[in-house]
């Protein structure tokens, strides 16, 4: 995997957990709201988010049982800085340990590369199955 493809790959997923992170803390600024059409919005634009979210983590171009492992490290950033500046919620030490751990595991996860053979099996209806995991035959 090439310096170019890592990056395409964690553009994606900053913008799919930016905007699900954004979209989760909209949905629960508007529960906190009476006026049930005010309260309704929120929950509109939280599910908008939501919808790019899953169809921009879908777009990053890696296999899907790959992408979580970086996803999880991303989500966990993104999410401490959208809780500081939404929630002004200060992470404490242990959650920077922890964090410092599952950013280390899912770059493990994602980027390690290991002399296995690729996987024969093409997911009909993924975005990239005609990428690499195909039959050549």
């Amino acid at each position: 995997m090439t310096l170019q493809t890592k990056l395409i790959i964690l553009g994606f997923l900053i913008l799919a957990t930016t905007l699900e992170v954004t979209g989760d803390a909209i949905i629960r600024l508007g529960l906190g709201r009476s006026v049930a059409a005010i309260k309704g919005a929120y929950f509109a634009a939280g599910a908008v988010l939501l919808f790019g979210y899953g169809l921009s983590l879908n777009l990053a171009p890696i296999e899907f049982h790959r992408v979580v492992g970086v996803y999880i490290a991303t989500l966990f950033v993104v999410w401490q800085i959208i809780s500081f500046l939404v929630f002004r919620s200060v992470p404490t030490l242990p959650i920077l340990v922890g964090g410092a751990l599952i950013v280390a595991g899912g770059l493990m996860v994602a980027f390690w590369e290991h002399d296995a053979a690729p996987s024969k099996i093409a997911i009909v209806g993924s975005p990239h199955a005609d990428q690499g995991d195909q039959d050549p035959a």
